[in-house]
């Protein structure tokens, strides 16, 4: 009796199947669909209405002020809006993919509301649009293409990034007689096509051109493209309906209908049949069979779906689809499928009838596929009662047949959960499992937690393994939201307490929720839970709590963060307070430095100067002087001398402030001093060779020019050592050639650090006369050795007179030893200009077989 109670609910189209259970019994009171605009959002989403302008108002009857309402799909009341929004007339509204009901007014205006009924943006499709006036709009789930009154076409083929485009111009004279849209992911292109039925044919118009097709196929009246893109469903003014693929290739199917008035509403039933409503009819045409009729005395509303097709009236939600092959399997009078003998097999076992065991004998080798079938019935049912008696028979089946996977009934066990629990009316989600599954589970925890059904949402979660953080995120923020009346610290604990649920939430976002609401304290509370500190310190700085948020930037060690704080406090504050502020946090302190160091110079000394810093805002004084110094302006005259010695002497005063620096201030006084004299020298001489020279050169390069008078001057005034005035005199005298007044320079008197100095600038020269007369003056044959007996500077005397025997005077110092030159023994100096026997005789005046014994 249950088999002929189901089966008799059906409708047969030729072989195939169809049901139409109602869903909901509509709990929205007074509601006349025939008086109301209404969009359906698809996958048993909400409903919106709004009073048709167009129509007359009953006196008495209702307000003239119109509201957009919004319901759930059971008519539960979620929403409402009074509609004020300028723009002229109400064109058309739909659901979008993200459930947001979009409002596309006369001008042009597009408005965005959300589930609650609030407005959450807007824009406009353009300059034309609003000059024009739409007068039509085609939706589809993430898009829209709007006509104006000159029958342009404009579109926006993705509403995250509304940007309108403009399309071909169709050149048409008069409204098309029906319009359709085939979505871009459907399209060769990739691109929206508009389809236009005007005269006997079909206008294809999309951005690149316009293109006729079908010709002789119409006039058409209605169209309908099918869920794939693939095929369009049309009925013409002759009362035929006509299926055929949207390239207009072939007429796949064709029905005559018995009345040639279009049809209200033309739409898809899956991809199996197509519905068309007049008046008080529906009728389902199929590819082959009788139609079916339906007859209803109030207004419907067709709502197309995946998997069938949704109908709305006054008073219900029904749901037409095809009854699936599973439950025909076992329902079908006169059924002697596997499935249905394990369906009767567990009546039998309930009433206790040996019966069981025989269904079950005669399906044994069918076993697992009778299982599988119950389970697949009992996924495709609305019928809570039905779907467990399902379940109860396949489970019966799945315990005489140990190779049926488990998981394949718990799986179907927890969808069926899923979807019981927001197919309740007080939720009015009414999914079917085909539906769930292309919608898919995250997507529905979003809708659920959009529609403030948190609890729910969070239990699905847990129970289907999905992070609840989304769902408490989301319920956080709602909370905050609504709780504007409760202090700060109450509500605080309330949210820790849900929000410690989760771990690794995001206290962060919801503190910046908090913050956008007002609750600024209540922000801080939050933020200071918030683990991870790229989270938590940015937001700290968006709600006025610096300081804290450069301890906690500090704390963490980042410098990216760390330089983020400064960087703002920095613009915020004035320069006393964030030198205070920073200078008590050594790791900020550091950063700082370092970064004004490399860029603002100024900022550092004012640094340095408020913290007492003297000594640092001097060497900053004398870096800048030497910045100045590789201008090269300063080296082609002398501008940029005098304030690089006023830096150097700034630099000198405040070295003098401290005891611990004195040596530096002594020599930047010093050195402005010299800057000073080489500034005179070359104004004096006109020549820029003296800026930056160091003193022993700048006396080397007043020798050499002659100026020796000056040379005196620089040596008088930097106290230059007797030894090493003698020495620079030589070498600047015997580099410049000056052989007669070196010699007056050798006879004046016996030079402090001995005749050394003479010969060794003579022997640089390879001046063998002049050196000549320099060697005799050493007083002691050691003198004359370099005062040096080892075995390694003997054996360098040896080569180097073996050497001087063998090339002659021609021969030049070339070789390397190991010692430094500078410690050569100066018995080599006869060698050097090839006099090798003056040099074995020096050599045996040393009274060293080791010196002597080569040569």
């Amino acid at each position: 009796m249950a088999a002929v109670s189901v089966a008799a609910e059906w409708e047969l189209l030729y072989n195939r199947y169809y049901r139409k259970p109602e869903i909901y019994s509509m709990r929205w009171g007074r509601m006349d669909l025939s008086r109301h605009r209404v969009a359906c959002a698809p996958f048993g989403g909400p409903v919106a209405a709004i009073r048709d302008d167009s129509k007359i108002v009953q006196l008495l009857a209702e307000s003239a002020r119109r509201k957009l309402l919004i319901f759930s799909s059971s008519g539960q009341p979620l929403a409402s809006y009074l509609w004020d929004r300028p723009g002229g007339r109400l064109v058309g509204m739909a659901w979008d993919d993200d459930l947001f009901l979009l409002c596309v007014v006369q001008d042009g205006t597009v408005y965005r509301f959300d589930i609650r009924a609030e407005l959450v943006g807007q824009f406009s499709m353009g300059s034309e649009c609003f000059e024009q006036g739409i007068i039509d709009c085609v939706f589809w789930g993430n898009g829209i293409v709007c006509i104006t009154e000159n029958y342009q076409i404009f579109c926006v083929p993705d509403l995250k990034n509304p940007r309108p485009c403009k399309l071909a111009d169709p050149g048409l004279e008069e409204y098309p007689l029906c319009v359709a849209v085939i979505e871009p992911q459907y399209t060769m292109s990739g691109n929206v096509e508009v389809l236009l039925g005007v005269g006997d044919y079909v206008l294809l118009v999309d951005e690149d051109g316009v293109q006729p097709l079908g010709a002789g196929i119409g006039p058409l009246q209605k169209m309908a493209v099918s869920q794939n893109g693939k095929l369009l469903a049309t009925f013409t003014h002759d009362g035929r309906l006509l299926v055929i693929p949207t390239d207009f290739s072939r007429i796949i199917f064709e029905f005559t209908c018995e009345s040639a008035l279009p049809p209200d509403q033309l739409a898809w039933c899956g991809m199996d049949t197509v519905l068309l409503y007049w008046d008080e009819l529906l009728l389902m045409v199929g590819p082959n069979g009788d139609p079916v009729r339906y007859s209803y005395d109030e207004p419907i509303l067709l709502i197309p779906e995946c998997d069938g097709v949704r109908i709305l009236s006054n008073s219900s939600m029904e749901f037409l689809h095809r009854v699936p092959d599973s439950t025909v399997s076992i329902f079908q009078i006169g059924s002697t499928s596997p499935a249905a003998l394990l369906y009767d097999a567990l009546d039998h076992f309930d009433r206790r009838s040996a019966k069981a065991d025989e269904n079950l004998r005669l399906i044994r080798s069918s076993l697992p596929e009778a299982v599988e079938a119950c389970i697949d019935a009992a996924g495709h049912e609305f019928d809570v009662s039905r779907q467990r008696t399902l379940l109860r028979a396949a489970s019966y089946g799945r315990a005489f047949c140990s190779q049926f996977p488990r998981e394949r009934f718990q799986e179907m066990c927890k969808i069926l959960r899923v979807l019981n629990a927001v197919r309740n009316y007080e939720i009015g989600i009414s999914l079917s499992i085909q539906q769930y599954k292309v919608l898919t589970a995250p997507v529905l925890i979003d809708r659920l937690i959009n529609a403030n059904h948190h609890l729910v949402a969070l239990r699905i979660s847990e129970y289907i393994n999905l992070n609840p953080e989304v769902v408490i995120m989301h319920w956080a923020c709602a909370k905050i939201t609504a709780s504007a009346a409760i202090q700060d610290a109450p509500l605080l604990e309330t949210l820790l307490d849900k929000l410690k649920l989760c771990k690794g939430i995001s206290y962060a976002a919801i503190a910046a929720h908090a913050d956008n609401c007002g609750r600024r304290k209540l922000a801080a509370l939050l933020v200071d839970h918030e683990p991870r500190s790229s989270k938590q310190v940015p937001l700290l700085l968006s709600i006025a709590e610096e300081d804290t948020a450069l301890v906690k930037a500090t704390e963490s060690g980042d410098t990216d963060l760390v330089y983020l704080v400064l960087f703002h406090i920095w613009q915020k504050r004035p320069p006393l307070d964030f030198f205070g502020t920073i200078n008590a946090r050594p790791l900020a302190r550091d950063l700082f430095i370092k970064y004004v160091r490399c860029y603002k110079h100024e900022f550092l000394k004012d640094f340095f100067l408020s913290t007492g810093q003297l000594q640092d805002v001097a060497f900053l004084l004398l870096k800048e002087s030497w910045e100045i110094e590789k201008n090269p302006m300063a080296s082609k005259g002398t501008p940029l001398h005098g304030p690089r010695i006023k830096l150097i002497e700034k630099a000198q005063n405040l070295f003098a402030e401290t005891k611990e620096h004195m040596f530096e201030s002594k020599a930047a006084e010093e050195h402005a001093k010299l800057l000073r004299i080489q500034h005179e020298l070359e104004v004096s001489t006109k020549q820029a060779i003296f800026i930056d020279s160091s003193i022993s050169d700048t006396i080397r390069t007043c020798i050499s020019t002659g100026n020796h008078r000056a040379a005196m001057k620089v040596r008088t005034e930097f106290k230059v050592p007797e030894k090493r005035w003698y020495w620079l005199k030589a070498l600047a005298l015997s580099t410049r050639g000056d052989w007669a007044a070196l010699e007056k320079f050798s006879k004046e008197k016996r030079p402090p650090g001995g005749y050394k100095p003479l010969l060794k600038h003579a022997l640089v020269l390879m001046r063998k006369l002049r050196a000549l007369k320099y060697i005799p003056k050493l007083t002691e044959p050691r003198e004359r050795s370099g005062g040096t007996s080892n075995q390694t500077q003997s054996s360098s005397i040896q080569l180097h007179i073996m050497k001087a025997n063998l090339f002659g005077p021609t021969w030049t110092h070339q070789a390397k030893t190991r010692n430094d030159p500078k410690n050569e023994p100066h018995v080599l100096a006869y060698a050097r200009i090839g006099m090798a026997k003056e040099a074995a005789d020096a050599a045996s005046q040393a009274k060293d077989s080791e010196f002597w014994s080569f040569s």
